[in-house]
């Protein structure tokens, strides 16, 4: 099987935004539509800050992966960030997932990213075998920690 990774345009956001909106809604995520086209738009438009990319059919995509870009100076350049992975849930389990995580990464290694990261909720263990499939390792040491701003 090859899942197809299409980078995402503006012309797509019609087609991304209800996932988007269903992956909050499975999540618990508080969003609204003003919120996901604030998200979304810049992405799409080809901000360098990151990328929304559609899995599957480009008419008809079964799912998609945002990643965002930032530095670090423990990996020694540029990172990424899966900010959300979705795959619509009638098409799950069928390795689609871990294809497009596993190719992203190699498409981002190809123009010199360092490092994927990703936040994975502690009590998800499907998620967690996922992303291990995918060659995501935990860091021990470490806890994702936010704080809000505005």
């Amino acid at each position: 099987m090859t899942t197809a990774l299409h980078l995402a345009n503006e012309a797509d956001f019609a087609k991304l935004d209800p996932l988007v909106e269903a992956f909050h809604a499975e999540m618990q995520i508080e969003s609204d539509d003003d919120t996901r086209r604030a998200g979304l738009l810049p992405l799409l438009q080809g901000s360098p800050y990151g990328a929304a990319y559609l899995l599957g059919p480009r008419r008809a995509p079964v799912g998609y992966i945002v990643v965002t870009f930032g530095w670090s100076v423990e990996f020694g350049g540029m990172d990424a960030f899966v900010d959300e992975v979705f795959i619509r849930p009638p098409v799950r389990g069928r390795g689609m997932a871990t294809e497009a995580l596993v190719g992203l990464a190699k498409a981002l290694e190809s123009v010199d990213v360092c490092a994927l990261h990703l936040e994975v909720d502690r009590s998800d263990e499907n998620a967690q075998k996922l992303y291990l499939r995918a060659g995501f390792k935990p860091r021990e040491r470490y806890m994702l920690m936010t704080r809000k701003l505005s």
